[in-house]
């Protein structure tokens, strides 16, 4: 299994939210590039990048800070965050990104996904950020009427083969995942299916590799050190 630390970035900035919460952000550094560096010296082998600003809005807000942050590790990035156009997501391809994850397009936009999926196949995954299976869009601003399974279907039908799976209710709670939903979607879809919102301690790590998970996204416990990344990297190996 692998583990993603994560780098949130809001005006130029690391941060992490509450809940998706616009109004409820922690700051934790004012260099991403270097976070990265950081998670890099001490493991990790891919970084999951959200540009927040490009989230809610759908503009490049952070695209310098973007390039920055790739252009400062050699393990591989991949990127999120306001890819509503192929233009977008051909940008973020020339700045370096090895996979790039489509959120509300993937719901409001299902010619835009395929499209991207066709132009970069292998190298483009789904976000699916959630309230009681329902998907939410807009940097989790808005709930849709979409079920997760409806979209996994899809996915599987124009061969993207990554899932990034966040429970809302769960993310920066530090209260754990929500183990059952994973297991369902691992059950019921053929998807990479990556972890993400809640994961707090290396139990929640090692009981998530040995369900059979891909990958596991780590962000608030993280910054709180309420997991180190080099023991978390080593339960996810089932050491």
């Amino acid at each position: 299994m692998i583990i993603f630390p994560a780098i949130d970035i809001k005006d130029g900035r690391c941060v992490r939210l509450t809940q998706g919460k616009f109004d409820q952000v922690s700051i934790y550094n004012d260099n991403p590039a270097e976070v990265a560096r950081l998670w890099e010296s001490m493991g990790a082998q891919y970084i999951h990048l959200v540009d927040l600003d490009g989230a809610k809005d759908g503009s490049p807000a952070s695209r310098d800070m973007v390039k920055k942050v790739i252009d400062a590790v050699d393990i591989p990035v991949q990127v999120g965050g306001g890819i509503r156009s192929l233009e977008r997501a051909d940008q973020l391809i020339e700045l370096g990104a090895r996979r790039i994850i489509l959120g509300t397009a993937a719901v409001n936009d299902r010619e835009l996904t395929q499209a991207v999926a066709e132009r970069y196949p292998g190298r483009t995954a789904v976000s699916v950020d959630a309230v009681n299976g329902m998907a939410a869009v807009n940097g989790w601003a808005k709930v849709s009427d979409t079920d997760v399974l409806d979209i996994c279907t899809f996915m599987q039908e124009i061969g993207i083969n990554t899932l990034i799976y966040t429970d809302i209710l769960m993310d920066g709670m530090l209260k754990g995942p929500n183990f059952g939903e994973y297991e369902r979607l691992m059950r019921e879809t053929s998807l990479d299916i990556i972890a993400s919102g809640g994961v707090t301690t290396k139990e929640d790590v090692t009981r998530l590799a040995q369900m059979g998970i891909y990958g596991a996204i780590v962000g608030k416990a993280l910054y709180d050190e309420k997991i180190d990344l080099k023991e978390a990297i080593r339960c996810s190996r089932n050491e």
